[in-house]
C-alpha cells in the first residue's frame, strides 16, 4: 500500500492537474465476524451496528446520546475541573500528553459525556463512556463526571442509564483511580435511598474496575448483543487456572443464560425498551394503544 500511498496515486494526481488531497484511510469499516467490509455512512446511518451480521460496532458517546434522546436534543452536562496528572506519571510517553491526544482526537475532556433529556417522553439523566479516550478507563475526572451527573438525576427526581465501555481503572492514576469505585458506589446508594431508578446498559467491552462498581449495581441490566462483560479477560482466567473456558464465555448472551444480565437488547430497539422499563419502575401510565377504526367499530391494536 504504500508504493500505491507514496507514488501511484501523487503521479496521477499530478497527471490530471490535480492537487494531492488527504484521503481518510477509515471510509470502509471491516466486519470482526465476517470480513464485510461497510461504508462508514452506512454504519453510521444503521446506528454502528453491521447490517448484514448484526454486530454492534462501538459506538461514539456523542452519537449515542444524541441516539437516545427525542429528537437528539438533551442538555450536557459540564465536566467537573479536577487535578490533571496527580502522580506526574510517565511511562512510555507522559501522562499529560496521553491525555491532550485523546482530547484531539475526541474532543472531548475526558472518557464520561452525560446529558439530561427524554426518552419516548421520559426525562432521565444518561451518562456514557467513550472508548476512544483512553480505552475509556476511570479516573478522577470520569469519577468525578459520574457523581455529578447522579447528583443531578436526583435534584431532578428523575432515573440515571448508565452506558459504560470501558477497560477498567485508569492506571496512570494509581490508587486515586481506584478510589472512585467507592466514590461512584455510594452515587448510587444515593440514588436508590431517593427513590429513583438506575438502569445499565452494558456495552463492549464493560471490564476491570468498571465491572467491579457502578456497572453491575443496576436495578435491571441490559446489555448489547455481542458485548464483552467481565472483570478479567478470558485469557488471564485461562493462564490462571490452567484450564479451557466455555466458547462465549463472558458474553452478553452467556451472561444472561447465566442470570447476570437481565436482557439482551439490540441497539435500535434500547430507547422504546429503557422508555417502557422506567415507565413501569416510575409507576407512570404506558403510552395508550393505538385506535383502528373498523366500520363502526374501533378497537385498540394489539
Amino acid at each position: 500500500m504504500n508504493w500505491i500511498t507514496n507514488y501511484v496515486r501523487p503521479k496521477i494526481n499530478s497527471m490530471l492537474g490535480r492537487p494531492d488531497r488527504d484521503v481518510p484511510e477509515n471510509l470502509w469499516i471491516k466486519c470482526p465476524e465476517t470480513g464485510e467490509m461497510v461504508f462508514h455512512r452506512d454504519l453510521e446511518e444503521n446506528k454502528w451496528v453491521i447490517p448484514a451480521s448484526g454486530y454492534h460496532m462501538k459506538m461514539p458517546a456523542k452519537a449515542r446520546l444524541k441516539d437516545l434522546f427525542d429528537d437528539g436534543v438533551f442538555e450536557s452536562l459540564q465536566q467537573p475541573k479536577v487535578a490533571q496528572d496527580p502522580l506526574k506519571f510517565r511511562d512510555s510517553k507522559k501522562y499529560i500528553d496521553r491525555l491532550k491526544d485523546s482530547r484531539i482526537k475526541t474532543d472531548l475532556e475526558d472518557t464520561i459525556l452525560a446529558g439530561v433529556g427524554k426518552v419516548r417522553g421520559v426525562k432521565l439523566v444518561a451518562v456514557v463512556h467513550e472508548f476512544s479516550f483512553m480505552g475509556g478507563s476511570l479516573g478522577i475526572a470520569a469519577g468525578e463526571a459520574i457523581i455529578k451527573a447522579f447528583e443531578r438525576a436526583i435534584a431532578e427526581k428523575c432515573p440515571l442509564v448508565m452506558f459504560p465501555a470501558s477497560g477498567g481503572a485508569r492506571m496512570q492514576e494509581g490508587i486515586l483511580s481506584l478510589m472512585q469505585l467507592p466514590r461512584t458506589t455510594v452515587a448510587v446508594e444515593m440514588l436508590k435511598e431517593a427513590g429513583l431508578p438506575y438502569i445499565v446498559v452494558l456495552t463492549n467491552p464493560t471490564t476491570g474496575g468498571v465491572t467491579a462498581s457502578y456497572a453491575m449495581l443496576g436495578d435491571i441490566h441490559l446489555a448489547e448483543p455481542g458485548a464483552e462483560i467481565c472483570f478479567a479477560g478470558k485469557r488471564v482466567i485461562e493462564q490462571t487456572i490452567r484450564e479451557k473456558l466455555p466458547e462465549g464465555f463472558q458474553t452478553s448472551e452467556y451472561l444472561l443464560e447465566h442470570g447476570m444480565v437481565d436482557m439482551v437488547v439490540k441497539r435500535h430497539d434500547i430507547p422504546a425498551t429503557l422508555a417502557r422499563l422506567l415507565k413501569i419502575l416510575m409507576k407512570k401510565p404506558a403510552a395508550s394503544a393505538p385506535v383502528v377504526e373498523t366500520g363502526a367499530v374501533a378497537i385498540a391494536a394489539q
